[in-house]
């Protein structure tokens, strides 16, 4: 017994050694391990510039409710940014993206908005009443940032341009789609739409906007345009989609890609989030621009 008991430290050491020795080995092993084929391989971001321009799309709900959308948001389920809580949360907003640091701001306008007249008005003490994003966020955040041009980067779609030269072409290309044809994805969206009204008023403005500016969020808004009738009629309801909301998108991304001027820039758009959704997939797309997530500020 008592031999035991003094070799017990000299077997105990040994296998400290030991077990040391093979976790040494192990790691060795590891170290020199062949990589992998994908690991010696170039990605196509690897051949674009590293340094490109930054832009932030913050998807909004329209402030004004003007209820020009399909979905129209319920009186009782509306906001109102000008009047406690919500003008208090608004200036946490406002805080939130100007951590962006933007050196230029795009909103969802046309030319016949007068967007650079009404900036500034603006700037000069007008429109103060106006509840609509486009004056409490962009023109709020352009005029603190101290920026001299306010850009509207909304537009028609190639749809208005087809129906004003050839109304009888288009109307060829989109007969046969049944627009009240049965949609239970749109009766299931529509409970989601719902549900989203209720929320904005029970939550802080800033944390609402990062839920609806979440890629969870972009790609379900995303993913509305495409059902109904897709697949129901051959190429028509596909053609629709993209003579009418795919392009007046694309039209939207060429404007702002025809402002930028370099990789420096730090391009802020606030558009409606149906727009931002799709959005999203061209700027993350692009090897020109940085997408920059709202929730990474």
């Amino acid at each position: 017994m008592n031999t035991i008991k003094s070799l017990l430290p000299t077997f105990l050491f040994l296998s400290l050694v030991v077990v040391g020795c093979t976790t040494k080995q192990e790691n060795n092993t590891a170290d020199t391990a062949t990589p992998s084929v994908l690991d010696t391989l170039k990605y196509p971001g690897d051949f674009f510039p590293e340094e490109r321009a930054k832009v932030l799309v913050v998807g909004t709900f329209h402030f004004g409710y003007p209820g020009l959308d399909t979905h129209k948001t319920s009186e009782e389920d509306q906001v109102d940014v000008l009047k406690e809580p919500k003008k208090s949360e608004l200036e946490d907003l406002i805080a939130h993206i100007k951590k962006f640091q933007p050196n230029k701001v795009a909103i969802e306008a046309r030319p016949t908005w007068n967007t650079m007249e009404k900036f500034a008005a603006y700037k000069s003490g007008a429109h103060s009443d106006k509840r609509d994003e486009r004056y409490t966020l962009g023109m709020r955040i352009a005029k603190d940032m101290a920026l001299d041009t306010l850009y509207a980067i909304d537009a028609k779609s190639l749809f208005y341009d087809l129906k004003k030269k050839d109304s009888v072409l288009l109307n060829s290309l989109i007969d046969q789609i049944d627009w009240d044809a049965p949609d239970p994805y749109w009766d299931m969206a529509k409970e989601w739409l719902s549900y989203d009204d209720k929320i904005v008023s029970k939550m802080h403005l800033l944390d609402y906007f990062k839920y609806l500016n979440s890629r969870k969020n972009h790609l379900a808004n995303y993913g509305l345009y495409l059902t109904g009738n897709m697949g129901k009629v051959e190429n028509q309801a596909a053609d629709n989609l993209s003579l009418w909301w795919y392009n007046r998108n694309l039209r939207i991304f060429s404007k702002l890609v025809g402002i930028s001027e370099g990789p420096e820039d730090r391009i802020l758009v606030i558009m409606g989030n149906g727009h931002a959704s799709l959005l999203r997939h061209l700027f993350e797309s692009t090897p020109q621009f940085e997408f920059v997530e709202f929730d990474s500020l």
